[in-house]
C-alpha cells in the first residue's frame, strides 16, 4: 500500500511582474527520505521553498503538507514542519542550550527531555553550554537542525545547507540527516546546486531549471531489473564486437558500452563468445549524477 505523500506541489507557480520564477511545479515526495531538489542558482529553489514554509505567497496552485493546505490551513500545514532558509539565525550571545530553550517555548508540548534528545541527536552534548558566538559554521548549522526538528515535525526542509560548510561539516550534516529519517521518521526536503552532495546525502532527487520540473530520479532503487543500465564489456576485438552486439554500442579503446538490461547480460556475453569474440571482463558502468543531469538538461549549468 502506497503511503501519502509528505508534501504535495500541484501545480504550483510564482509570477512577480509578469516574470514566473516557478512555473506549475507538480511533485508529491514521499515520507521517511531524503529529497533533493537540484538546480543551479535562479532555478527557483528557494522561490519554492518560501512558498512551502509561508514567506512568499503562492501566485497559481497548490501546496499541500500532511495533507493540509499551505494557502487554506497554514497553521495546521506549517505545524508539521521544521526549516532552515539559507543560515540559521541564532543568538549568538546565549548557549545553544539557552537557544534551544527559549525556541521550545514557542512551541507547545516541548520536554526537557526532549531537548536534551535532540542535543544527543546531532552530537551538540559536549558544547551545547558554551556561547553560540564560539560555535563554527558547522555546529551552527547543527544547532538549527536541532532547533527545527524540537518540535517533532514531519518535514525538515533546508535550503542550501551545506554552503560555507567545509568537507567534514558537510559529511557530518549528510550522517544527521540519515539519522533522522532512520530515527525520526522525518522527511527531509533539501535544496542544493552542488552535485556531489546531492548524489551522497538524498535517495531521490528532483530537477530544476528555469522555475520548472525537468526530471524526478530514484538514487536509491536497486530493484528495477528491468531498467536500462550501461553495460562495458572489455574484448578483443571491439570492432567485430560492436557488429555483432549492434544497437546502441559506443566503443572506447577495447572496450564497448551499451545500455542493457540485467536479462540481457548473459545473452550478449554468449553471442560474442560464441562468434569467437574474447571476453575479458563484464562491468555496470554506473552513471553519476552530474551525467544524468547533463542529460535532462541538455548541457546546461549547474552553478
Amino acid at each position: 500500500m502506497q503511503q501519502e505523500p509528505v508534501v504535495r506541489l500541484q501545480g504550483v507557480s510564482k509570477i512577480i511582474s509578469s516574470r514566473s520564477l516557478v512555473s506549475d511545479l507538480t511533485l508529491d515526495i514521499s515520507p521517511g527520505q531524503v529529497f533533493g531538489f537540484l538546480g543551479p542558482n535562479g532555478a527557483g529553489k528557494t522561490t519554492t521553498i518560501r512558498m512551502m514554509v509561508g514567506l512568499m505567497s503562492i501566485s497559481k496552485g497548490d501546496i499541500f503538507i500532511s495533507g493540509h493546505s499551505v494557502k487554506n490551513e497554514f497553521e495546521k500545514a506549517i505545524s508539521q514542519v521544521g526549516a532552515i532558509v539559507e543560515n540559521p539565525e541564532m543568538y549568538k550571545f546565549l548557549t545553544g542550550y539557552q537557544n534551544l530553550v527559549h525556541f521550545a517555548r514557542m512551541s507547545p508540548g516541548v520536554t526537557k527531555e526532549r531537548i536534551a534528545e535532540t542535543i544527543e541527536r546531532v552530537g551538540l552534548s559536549a558544547r551545547i553550554h558554551d556561547k553560540v558566538k564560539t560555535y563554527s559554521l558547522g555546529m551552527r548549522q547543527r544547532l538549527g537542525v536541532a532547533q527545527a526538528i524540537l518540535h517533532r515535525p514531519k518535514l525538515l526542509v533546508l535550503d542550501e545547507p551545506t554552503n560555507g560548510l567545509d568537507p567534514q561539516g558537510i559529511r557530518e550534516l549528510r550522517d544527521y540527516l540519515r539519522l533522522l529519517t532512520r530515527e525520526e521518521g522525518i522527511t527531509v526536503f533539501v535544496s542544493s546546486h552542488l552535485l556531489s552532495e546531492m548524489e551522497l546525502m538524498c535517495d531521490t532527487v528532483a530537477i530544476i531549471q528555469n522555475g520548472k520540473l525537468i526530471d524526478v530520479r530514484n538514487l536509491r532503487d536497486e530493484k528495477a531489473s528491468d531498467a536500462l543500465i550501461d553495460v562495458a564489456f572489455e574484448v578483443d576485438d571491439a570492432e567485430r564486437a560492436a557488429q555483432l552486439l549492434g544497437g546502441e554500442a559506443a566503443i572506447q579503446s577495447n572496450v564497448i558500452v551499451l545500455p542493457l538490461s540485467r536479462e540481457q547480460i548473459p545473452a550478449m556475453n554468449a553471442k560474442l563468445v560464441q562468434a569467437g569474440v574474447q571476453v575479458f571482463s563484464i562491468r555496470s558502468v554506473t552513471r553519476t549524477l552530474e551525467d544524468q543531469f547533463l542529460q535532462v538538461t541538455g548541457g546546461g549549468s549547474i552553478g
